[in-house]
């Protein structure tokens, strides 16, 4: 007799053990694998028995400690190198590592408007909890550059001397190079009030955390800041903190951006954002190049900037800030921003010194899509006034020791005359913020040139 059970009762035992394994599932609660700390020092910790990819963040649990996120920098060998996202205050032999399986998310959408964040996203402003809100990965990749439009359209900014000489359009990627206590903070509350954008987000990279409510409360106002989202992390908070800081900004912009927004990002600043970067990239283990800065800020740099911009809907149009420590700075950073962005605005301490605010060194700065949003008359208009200075820039030794002489020159005889008008062109009160139909207008009137008035001791 045949020992073989029949084909029906066959498939009958494995319809039941299959239902038996669907039923055991439904009970099953999976378990994450768990390291532990082997190593902790300064902001990097080391970590064994735990299977994680770069950028994954891990929760580490100490007994009797509040738990603390880190993020996965690199690996050697088998030990995992995290960067905390917070104080390491209490971490210890004991402490667990719990890999999230994900990146870094932060909450996006509507509801974010006017509420101030940290960097992983959260309110700290006491307004309660966000609802409602998506989470979007922070580490995305910059738009296709095929499928981006091209920049036709301009934004106004309400700042006279950027709307009428250094023209940005809506998609544009500018940096603001200025040495510390010029106005560079007042110049971007400017834009944000003023811009003809319909979102700002404003990211405050290790600011000083008395200048973030007086960025809030003096820069921003509640006209400003009824459509801003600010993102803030400031300079006690970890490196890693201060990078994130910078991304998630970004990631929230990119969310308005794809909703078919126009958005504008202001970041301060991308200088120390490069250092927190610099922190943790030495501390991981790279080789320092130019000032001690590792390879990773120069790859990080054109990776975040590039996520700015138009897209197939909506744009983001960006500026980032720039610590400059003089006129002619050398510094790789500021080298290597230039180099990537859409054109540059250099604030002067001298142009500050003398009282005109903002003080846009208009000689030193150009937007590189002027060209394709400013009008035929406008551009004229601009390149004379660029000109004009130009050529007072040359003759003002001259003037100071009275040896210039009127009727030689037709171009310098008008750059004198013009001079007082470009002056008062080029200086705006904070509060007073311009249409870009205005600052166009009033750029054409200061180029009116009249009769230079006769220097004492010249000719009759």
């Amino acid at each position: 007799m045949s020992s073989e059970l029949p084909a029906s009762d066959i498939e009958a035992a494995l319809q039941h053990a299959a239902a038996d394994l669907e039923r055991a599932f439904e009970h099953f609660t999976p378990v994450a694998m768990r390291g532990r700390v082997s190593k902790a020092v300064g902001m990097l910790i080391n970590a064994t028995g735990i299977q994680a990819h770069v950028g994954e963040l891990c929760q580490l649990v100490t007994p009797g400690e509040p738990p603390l996120l880190a993020e996965v920098v690199g690996f050697v060998q088998q030990t995992a190198l995290l960067t905390p996202l917070g104080r390491t205050t209490g971490v210890s032999a004991l402490t667990e590592v719990i890999p999230s399986a994900h990146g870094h998310q932060c909450p996006a959408g509507a509801a974010l408007l006017g509420r101030v964040l940290d960097a992983l996203g959260e309110p700290i402003d006491g307004k309660g909890a966000l609802d409602g809100v998506a989470r979007v990965p922070v580490d995305n990749e910059p738009p296709d550059p095929l499928t981006r439009r091209l920049i036709r359209e301009p934004l106004a900014t309400g700042v006279r001397a950027i709307d009428g000489l250094l023209t940005l359009g809506e998609g544009q990627r500018v940096g603001i190079f200025a040495p510390p206590g010029v106005g560079k903070s007042t110049l971007l509350g400017m834009l944000a009030r003023g811009a003809s954008s319909d979102v700002n987000v404003v990211a405050l990279v290790g600011e000083r955390g008395r200048e973030v409510r007086e960025f809030i409360e003096y820069n921003l106002g509640p006209e400003g800041m009824a459509r801003t989202v600010l993102v803030v992390s400031t300079s006690d908070r970890s490196p890693m903190e201060r990078v994130r800081c910078a991304y998630t900004a970004t990631a929230i912009a990119e969310h308005f951006r794809d909703q078919g927004r126009r958005v504008l990002l202001l970041v301060d600043s991308l200088t120390r954002l490069a250092r927190a970067q610099r922190e943790i990239g030495l501390a991981s283990g790279e080789p320092p190049t130019r000032r001690s800065y590792p390879p990773s800020v120069f790859s990080m740099l054109p990776q975040l900037l590039e996520r700015a911009g138009t897209g197939v809907q909506g744009s983001i149009t960006a500026a980032y800030t720039v610590l400059t420590e003089g006129e002619d700075d050398s510094d790789p950073i500021a080298e290597e921003v230039r180099s990537i962005l859409d054109g540059h605005i250099v604030l002067s301490r001298k142009l500050a010194s003398a009282g005109q605010y903002p003080p846009v060194d208009v000689l030193q700065s150009v937007s590189r899509v002027m060209p394709q949003v400013a009008a035929g008359a406008h551009a004229r208009d601009a390149a004379r006034l660029r000109q004009l200075l130009a050529r007072y820039q040359e003759l003002e030794l001259l003037l100071q020791i009275g040896e210039y002489r009127p009727g030689a020159d037709p171009v310098a005889d008008a750059a004198v005359a013009a001079m007082p008008d470009i002056r008062a062109y080029l200086a705006q009160p904070a509060a007073r913020l311009d249409t870009f139909a205005g600052a166009v207008d009033k750029l054409a009137q200061a180029l009116r040139v009249r009769e230079p008035a006769p220097l004492a001791g010249a000719a009759q």
